[in-house]
């Protein structure tokens, strides 16, 4: 029997090892290819939304505000209550971090396109999606977006941020919400 439970722990720990991580890779890596107009150029249409500007908003001075209506003692763009709905991946190990080191350049930048709410929060870490190679094999049916960790936002992706909890709350109707920033590709008119 003991060898039994071992094989088995063995085996799940060997399963559990080979699920990939997905990580956060930042909006700019979808801009290379949803930014064609004849594809729908879907990044564009989020730089002119306020989900693009998530984190600015935290810099202004009504967001200071509310952060200490709230009793906050950090600044808005330091606090995790903030932070953790303007910001992709707040508290995953691959998503914006607030101790970045002044000198890693290459992180900050990084580090720097995670600061908004963008195309991972509603589609999932990017890091197995991200490459056309993996996007074609998606639409020929080779694989499933699940299997690389895309998906469709969903009315629960929605209403962790906009919820009653929010600060600057108003009433949120998915139907009506989503239709303003949907992006899809161009329907094929061949």
């Amino acid at each position: 029997m003991k060898r039994i439970v071992l094989g088995l722990m063995v085996m799940s720990a060997f399963v559990w090892a080979q699920t990939p991580k997905f990580e956060y890779v930042g909006s700019n890596r979808c801009k290379a290819c949803h930014n064609k107009a004849d594809q729908g150029a879907q990044y564009a249409q989020w730089e002119s939304t306020d989900h693009a500007k998530a984190y600015e908003t935290l810099l202004t001075e009504e967001s200071k505000k509310i952060a200490e209506e709230m009793g906050l003692t950090v600044a808005p763009e330091k606090a995790p209550e903030c932070l953790r709905c303007h910001v992709i991946g707040w508290g995953d190990p691959s998503g914006y971090k607030l101790d970045i080191p002044e000198d890693d350049m290459r992180a900050k930048r990084a580090n720097d396109n995670l600061a908004a709410v963008g195309c991972e929060s509603c589609h999932g870490p990017g890091s197995e999606y991200k490459s056309k190679k993996v996007k074609d094999a998606i639409t020929a049916g080779e694989i499933t977006k699940e299997s690389v960790g895309l998906k469709n936002p969903t009315v629960e992706d929605c209403i962790i941020c906009h919820n009653e909890d929010s600060p600057t709350y108003k009433p949120f109707t998915w139907e009506e919400k989503y239709s303003a920033i949907s992006h899809p590709y161009p329907k094929n008119t061949e």
